[in-house]
This record gives structure tokens, sequence and C-alpha cells, in this order.
């Protein structure tokens, strides 16, 4: 089969990858020459683990291919799939679904055979109608279904996600819809990933409520682990506790800094103006937001704390390891470093980082951080260190040659990645989140 991702970003990018290894013939269609030009080089233009051996491979069998003519792209092609940008509109947070709607009315004038046209993209529910209009109104002459996938990738693992997913979700309103993409996702039966069928409405809702319910976890523990420090408990025995409950599970239990990345900040805001057009609203989800947010500045606090207070800080240095929302990746979208180095710097603390993959793109966000070229660089002459992602290269870090470059052994880490008694054993003042 024939597929068109019309989007090389981080899902049309994957996806189309993905799809290709399946055996499928895939063009991956994008507006920007330059980063078509890349893909040609074989350059990614993200981070993702696996991902640059894999388009290579693809790109060496023939099935993936990559070009800036959208209607050479979709031509011929069974299923079009839609995974442009999303993102927050200015002003009210409503999914900015500008270039959706743009994709939508070029693929309608150019369409040169029956397709289904697949809305990839995270969109807010009634999106798929109004694609569907897009297309009526283009005068396209073939049959067309327009279907709502939405996907559900984790950065850092999103290859091993898309092959062996928890679920698939597919909204579809007639059969001709259904039909094609049990063909797309056909390899993945030997799986046996479940394939849930649904109304396009449920699938589009489906993706935010799950996104939201997991940020909804994350704050949680977040606020537990506050309660922890006060009470003289250990969140990690409290989240162990709770996880082990079958109903509640495991799973973004893990106390931190607060969530960001390319996905929750904007969802949750994306449902809150969906359930306020409906006027149904999400009071849960408006908590969260809210807590989430208010968590970054409360993280530089704490920082500024293990200094000495705001008096005390003043002058003084800390170095940040670990700049992106989560580890192996580099993106640095409403990561909580972000805010935490802009209360350092608002406090007079001078800040240096590291980060193994996400400087490039946090330069331009943090234009008072001086960039390092490693951990140890970043270190020298801090008076508190502080960790802010849970990359591998910070959990093994050499303590005694910390100690000797570093300024003060203070390390506040907001990750929870060492022992405290370890720490302290080690001579470290040593803070983490949640934990006496």
């Amino acid at each position: 089969m024939k597929i068109a991702m019309v989007g090389s970003g981080y899902v049309g990018l994957v996806s189309g990858a993905c799809f290709a290894d399946f055996g499928h013939d895939v063009v991956c269609i994008d507006k920007d020459q330059s980063k078509i030009d890349r893909l040609h080089d074989g350059v990614m233009p993200i981070y993702e683990p696996g991902l640059d051996a894999l388009v290579a491979s693809n790109v060496s069998s023939g099935r993936l291919s990559f070009t800036t003519d959208l209607a050479e792209g979709i031509a011929g092609a069974s299923a079009i799939f839609i995974a442009v940008g999303t993102p927050s509109r200015r002003g009210d947070g409503h999914a900015d679904l500008s270039f959706v709607h743009a994709v939508a009315r070029e693929v309608g004038e150019n369409l040169s055979n029956e397709a289904v046209i697949v809305t990839k993209s995270t969109v807010p529910v009634g999106t798929g109608d109004a694609v569907e209009r897009i297309l009526a109104e283009s005068g396209t002459k073939h049959r067309f279904a327009v279907v709502s996938n939405p996907e559900f990738l984790r950065e850092g693992a999103a290859i091993g996600d898309f092959k062996r997913p928890d679920r698939i979700v597919i909204g579809a309103e007639d059969e001709f819809g259904r039909e094609v993409m049990r063909e797309v996702y056909r390899p993945l039966f030997l799986n046996e990933s479940p394939i849930l069928f649904t109304s396009r409405r449920s699938s589009e809702l489906i993706k935010y409520a799950a996104n939201a319910f997991l940020a909804t976890k994350i704050t949680f523990i977040n606020e537990m682990a506050d309660l922890c420090e006060k009470v003289g408990a250990n969140v990690q025995d409290v989240s162990r506790g709770i996880g082990l409950d079958g109903r509640i599970g495991s799973k973004f239990l893990h106390a931190g800094p607060g969530y960001g990345g390319s996905c929750f900040p904007k969802d949750t805001l994306a449902l809150l103006k969906t359930a306020e057009d409906y006027e149904s609203p999400v009071r849960i989800v408006d908590a969260v937001v809210k807590v989430n947010d208010l968590r970054k500045r409360a993280m530089g606090r704490k920082v500024i704390e293990a200094l000495g207070g705001v008096e005390a800080a003043r002058g003084k240095r800390a170095a940040i390891l670990g700049l992106t929302f989560k580890p192996n990746t580099d993106d640095m979208r409403d990561s909580p470093a972000i805010a935490i180095a802009q209360t350092l710097e608002d406090a007079g603390v001078k800040v240096a980082a590291f980060d193994p993959e996400g400087m490039e793109l946090a330069r331009p966000l943090m234009p008072g951080v001086e960039m390092k070229d490693d951990s140890y660089a970043a270190i020298e002459g801090a008076d508190v260190i502080v960790i802010a992602t849970e990359w591998d290269a910070f959990r093994a870090l050499d303590l005694k040659r910390v100690k000797s470059l570093a300024a003060a052994p203070v390390l506040v880490d907001l990750r929870n990645i060492y022992q405290p008694d370890d720490m302290r054993e080690a001579g470290f003042t040593y803070i983490s989140v949640g934990r006496a």
C-alpha cells in the first residue's frame, strides 16, 4: 500500500519510517525545503534513538522517500496522513488548526484517486468534521473518507511504541475508512496489538483524555511529594505503595519538577478550551494545569533555599544538569529547566548548564545561561548542583571529582536519582523531592 505522510516532524517522520519498515511504500511530505534536503542527506530534524538508522534502512530499500510536492506525494496513496503541528494558539490556548485545515484544502484540490484522509495530528473534537467539510468544498470527484488515528508515542521511545503499541485507536464513520485502516495496520495483527474502532469524535477525545489523565497522575504525586516533605514520609515508598494497586498502576508516579514537552502542556490547555466551548467544565484538569505551572518556579525557589535564601543566593553560581523536559530527546518545549533557570537568574544567581542533546535548542530559550561542554565543566565553581533531567549520564557522576570542582558540595536532585544516605556519606548536602 502507498501511504502519504503530510508533515515530517516528530510524529510524521517516526510514523512514516515505521510504516515503511512494515513494508508499505511511504512518501513523507513537508513544505520546509531545508528539512527535506537534510532528510535526503540522512540528517534527522529531531533526536530520537534509532530513528536515523531506521530512516536510512528504508530509504535504501526504496520504501521511504521525501518531497515538498504534495500533489506528487499523495498521487496513488490509499491513505493520506495529516501529521502537522497543532500548537497552542496565542491568547486563548486553543489548538491552532490552521496547518491541518491548509493541508486538507490542498489535499482536496490535488486528490487524484480515492483515499482515506487520516488525522494523525492531535486535534480537538470536531476537527474531523471540519476536514471532511473542507475536502467536500474542494470539489474533488474522488471518493474519500476522513478518519481519526491519534498517536501515542513517547519521545525517546517512539519507535518501540509505534511497533508495539498498547492500542491503536481508529475513529471512522464508514466501512471504507475502516477497511483501509485495517490494511494500513495489518502488519501489527501478528503482534496482537488491540485495535479499537470508535466514532471519529470519540477517537479525537481519547487522545486528549489520555494525556490529561497522565498529567493528572504526575501532578498528584508531585503534590504528595510536597506533603511527604512536611510529614517526614518518603514519596518513593508512597508511589510504590499505591502503584502496586492494579487500579492505579505504577507508571507516571515519579515525583519531579513538573511535566513539560510537546503534548501534556498544550493538550491539557486544548481540552480545557474544548470543555469551555461545550459548557462542560473539567475542573480537575484545570487544577492540574495551574499546579504544574506553579511547581516549576517552586523548584527554582527550592534551589534558592539550598543556597541559603534569596539574600545569600545573589551572586552565587548554580550548575543545572539536564535541560530537556525528559531524557532521550532534544525537546525543550515547556521544560521545567527553563522556569528553574529563570527563577535563579531573577534571584541574581549565575547559571551554567549541560545537556547531552538539548543545548542547541536551549540556547535561544535560555540566553542568560552559560552552556558547557560536559557535566564537570558546568559543575566547576558551582555553589549548588541541580539535576533537572534524569539522563543516564548523570546517574553515576564521579562524586569525588564533583566535590573537588564545586565551590560547595550542595546537590539538589529534582529527579531522585541518588540515595540520600549515600550522598550524605559522600559529604554532600543533599536535597531531593519528597524524601527526608
